[in-house]
């Protein structure tokens, strides 16, 4: 395998990888979401855990997120590791033409 196709599949795995713990955290936001809304409060433990999944819920809200900040920062890595091969060879000036 070429260094360049082992590159595009190291970023597919990467790719795949993001999708399928988002996937995995869309669900688990759903279930949360589901037990704190459909629940009935009739005492102080049910209460209790109600509290526990509304916890949950945030939790998995913000782990979402750091994951999607992560997963735009590799396809900015990768975009400007793109630009930047693309770019060998070529010297730019200070007027920003190629010489």
């Amino acid at each position: 395998m070429t260094d360049d196709a082992s590159a595009h599949a190291r970023e597919e795995d990467v790719a795949d990888s993001y999708d399928d713990l988002l996937a995995t955290l869309d669900m688990l936001e759903t279930e949360a979401l589901r037990k704190v809304e459909s629940g009935r409060v009739y005492d102080a433990e049910n209460e209790r855990v109600r509290i526990k999944w509304i916890r949950i819920a945030k939790d998995v809200v913000a782990e979402k997120r750091k994951v999607m900040a992560d997963r735009d920062l590799q396809e900015l890595t990768e975009r400007i590791e793109q630009l930047e091969e693309r770019a060998d060879g070529d010297v730019v000036g200070p007027s920003g033409v190629s010489s």
